[in-house]
């Protein structure tokens, strides 16, 4: 067996960078199931998601060779959803190394209404106008949360389902992700294969293949180092254990502070906490992305940033008042509030909106009651309207279900 001298990274904590000697790897497997076997063999699209990272990087090199192994004679191309200026620069030009060292396409997609950071903009705009009109109970805020990720569905799943439904109309379609049980809780219980429903077409299966959900990172690094392709800078330069939006509602502490010390990224850094400091919303929950570096800062966003925090724990304090029955809850709104209720939630509404400068409406106890009317009478009138239209849905089975098993 031949050996190489490789850098290979050690993702400690601190996403520290090493070098190492490592000999080539033996052929790693692919996990499969027989929904998967089935319509590679039937010659489906082989769509493989790309971000620039590691894993996916490692994915689409293994998942190639094993098409290759088995003859598959479908088309094959690589999809990146391009997230804006939340990408990190090399990111592009990653996938494009590997599109290039693969000898396949790159099919780059895009969310039409906007990037990740317009995205986010325009759900504060939106959450405001949400709690002027009463639409909502307690101010909502701006980013995605690990609970929450419409990030994902809405900039990746989404666009990338679309442009895959348009190249391939008349194909079963296979989008290979490069996700591996080893990077999280959640993801330890996810399964090789699974159908997924924006895919489907009339006639047609649309499938989700985790083919390295099994890889350890030491198999995904020794796979990259030994196609010869370059790791992206986000880990070689700045010693980043990961590769998402450079500054990732899913990052740790470590990786946040990579990522500010990288100069393309101040920009966006500067956009983030300037939504930080309008919607009054720490980026990760109680983490302020405003501490990761604040040498960074404008004086003046500093500032704002300071007077954020003590709007941020006032606010909380505000609504606490709030009895946890008069919160949302799913269906929402389920009764009107008594005169006193009333009266506390225009209380608290007129407080938090002063302080935020939010132009509220509903700030005394009888509007708030008329709002809740009108909004009961919406309830059922839509209700009414959703029951009187319904009709009984057959269940279908899927004859693409089936067990997972390894190649």
């Amino acid at each position: 067996m031949s050996s190489a001298f490789v850098p290979i990274i050690e993702l400690t904590g601190k996403a520290q960078l090493s070098l190492a000697f490592n000999p080539s790897p033996q052929p790693h497997s692919v996990a499969v199931t027989p929904q998967v076997s089935d319509l590679l063999a039937g010659g489906c699209a082989v769509a493989i998601g790309v971000s620039g990272g590691k894993d996916s990087q490692a994915c689409a090199i293994r998942t190639t060779k094993y098409l290759d192994v088995i003859g598959h004679t479908g088309p094959r191309v690589l999809v990146h959803a391009d997230l804006g200026v939340v990408e990190w620069k090399d990111s592009m030009p990653a996938c494009q190394r590997l599109a290039a060292h693969l000898g396949l396409e790159l099919i780059v997609v895009q969310r039409k209404a906007g990037d990740m950071l317009a995205r986010w903009r325009k759900r504060w705009e939106n959450n405001v106008v949400r709690y002027r009109n009463l639409s909502c109970v307690r101010l909502i805020l701006p980013w995605s949360t690990p609970s929450m990720r419409f990030c994902t569905s809405e900039l990746k799943i989404a666009p990338i389902s679309s442009a895959l439904k348009k190249r391939f109309p008349r194909h079963h379609i296979v989008n290979v992700s490069g996700i591996r049980r080893q990077e999280s809780p959640a993801r330890s219980h996810m399964p090789v294969s699974a159908n997924e429903q924006r895919l489907q077409r009339k006639g047609y299966a649309g499938v989700t293949w985790n083919p390295i959900i099994e890889w350890t990172i030491d198999e995904v690094l020794a796979e990259v180092a030994h196609s010869g392709l370059v790791l992206h800078e986000a880990y070689t330069r700045y010693r980043s254990s990961r590769v998402s939006c450079v500054f990732c509602i899913m990052s740790s502490a470590a990786d946040l502070s990579a990522a500010s010390a990288c100069a393309d990224n101040r920009d966006v850094y500067i956009a983030m906490v300037e939504l930080e400091a309008a919607s009054s919303f720490a980026f990760q929950g109680t983490r302020w992305l405003a501490d990761v570096a604040p040498q960074l800062l404008p004086a003046d966003l500093a500032l704002r940033i300071e007077q954020a925090k003590a709007k941020a724990e006032l606010r909380k304090v505000i609504e606490s008042e709030i009895p946890r029955h008069l919160l949302y809850t799913k269906g929402w709104p389920t009764s009107i509030p008594s005169a006193t209720e009333a009266e506390l939630i225009a209380s608290v509404r007129l407080r938090v909106s002063e302080m935020l400068n939010l132009g509220a409406s509903y700030l005394t106890g009888e509007s708030v009651q008329a709002r809740y009317e009108a909004l009961m009478d919406a309830k059922r009138a839509k209700e009414h309207t959703c029951a009187s239209t319904r009709t009984p849905q057959r269940k279908t089975s899927s004859k693409w279900s089936g067990h997972a098993g390894l190649t």
